[in-house]
């Protein structure tokens, strides 16, 4: 029976909100979980989050993720300690949430987990591919993935990205992202837009709502961190910035918010817009692949560099009463989908499958 997994993980954005979510769901099936972060310091509440949680312990490694600017060096020393790591907890699966680090000589067979990737961010935010200084990041994610026994993502849309990309991988599942419905419950709504996210992140496409601010007859308020890994503060001009929320406030905003808006160009699974589902809002999206997969005809969809029919959309379920509230129970409805159980399962059998198999033996590689 597979007891222990070893789980790589980052503070910067969603990921860590899923392999927490993940987590907590295998607790009832008696999975412990050794997080090792990495990215960036956790927060006091993410370190009061994971010791909540008596199946998880953490690791910290002060290492950068090979997205960021310079960060071979830090990958190289980040696969010694994992590796490490390994030795010590005698895992019966790694689990990774990314992908460099495949490469590397594990003696528990691997799941590499594709959360998001910087050639598909290029594709869809940049409409080209990535230039010739992301060819080294490119040999690694192939290296990466040559290296898992199995890869997993949240959306058929971001597995296809994935291999459009990289190129084919040997085995693949996709297994969605989930949120406790007990964490966003919905309240008594009051008259704005919201969305939350990675401000500085081009992707999320959040400046096209503080763009259209001022045409709607609603406030709307936008809640994350402004800051990028690039020191660079993102300003609005017309949209009320929250800052960055903990999970109980930005739950709070979701319940009083009517409306949530994520006019994104790129967006692998969307766990804040599946948040805002569970807290009661209307979905308006961008009018991608992978949001049309998870949403289908509970949200709206508008062309993420149409400024117009963003406004337009928003006005137009701002004065309709009967079905913004359609709207929003649809949502809510698909959003029961995407629970924990069901996502713990899925894990929960792919890594039996994964340790009933064992490692495949190889030579170590360089991670980067």
């Amino acid at each position: 029976m597979m007891t222990k997994v070893l789980m790589t993980v980052d503070g910067v954005g969603g990921v860590w909100t899923y392999a927490m979510e993940l987590a907590r769901a295998l607790a009832p099936r008696g999975v412990e979980v050794v997080l090792a972060a990495m990215g960036a310091p956790l927060t006091p509440a993410q370190r009061s989050e994971a010791r909540a949680c008596p199946n998880v312990r953490v690791e910290e490694g002060r290492y950068r993720l090979e997205w960021m600017p310079d960060p071979w060096l830090d990958v190289r020393r980040a696969g010694r300690w994992l590796l490490e790591l390994e030795a010590r907890e005698r895992p019966d699966v790694v689990h990774l949430n990314g992908y460099a680090h495949g490469a590397l000589a594990w003696r528990a067979p691997v799941c590499v987990v594709a959360h998001s990737c910087v050639l598909s961010w290029w594709r869809a935010v940049r409409g080209g591919d990535a230039p010739a200084e992301w060819d080294r990041y490119r040999a690694a994610v192939r290296r990466g993935l040559d290296g898992a026994a199995l890869v997993i993502a949240p959306t058929r849309a971001m597995l296809d990205a994935l291999v459009e990309c990289h190129g084919p991988v040997t085995e693949s599942l996709v297994i969605p992202n989930a949120r406790d419905a007990a964490r966003f419950a919905p309240g008594r709504k009051r008259p704005l837009v919201l969305s939350a996210g990675r401000l500085w992140d081009e992707a999320k496409n959040v400046a096209a709502l503080d763009r259209v601010a001022a045409r709607l007859p609603w406030a709307v308020y936008i809640a994350g961190d402004r800051r990028g890994p690039d020191g660079v503060e993102r300003t609005f001009r017309a949209a009320r910035a929250l800052g960055r929320l903990d999970e109980a406030a930005v739950a709070s905003w979701m319940a009083a918010a009517s409306i949530y808006a994520l006019p994104a160009r790129y967006e692998p699974f969307g766990l804040s817009a599946l948040e805002a589902a569970l807290a009661g809002c209307a979905l308006v999206l961008g009018d991608v692949p992978s949001l049309r997969e998870v949403w289908d005809d509970a949200a709206l969809f508008v062309p993420p560099g149409d400024d117009d029919a963003l406004a337009r959309t928003l006005r137009s379920l701002i004065a309709d009463d009967a079905r913004r509230a359609a709207l929003a129970a649809a949502a809510r409805d698909r959003a029961t989908r995407y629970g924990p159980a069901r996502m713990a399962e899925a894990y929960a059998n792919a890594y039996a499958l994964l340790a009933s198999r064992g490692a495949a033996p190889r030579e170590a590689a360089c991670a980067s």
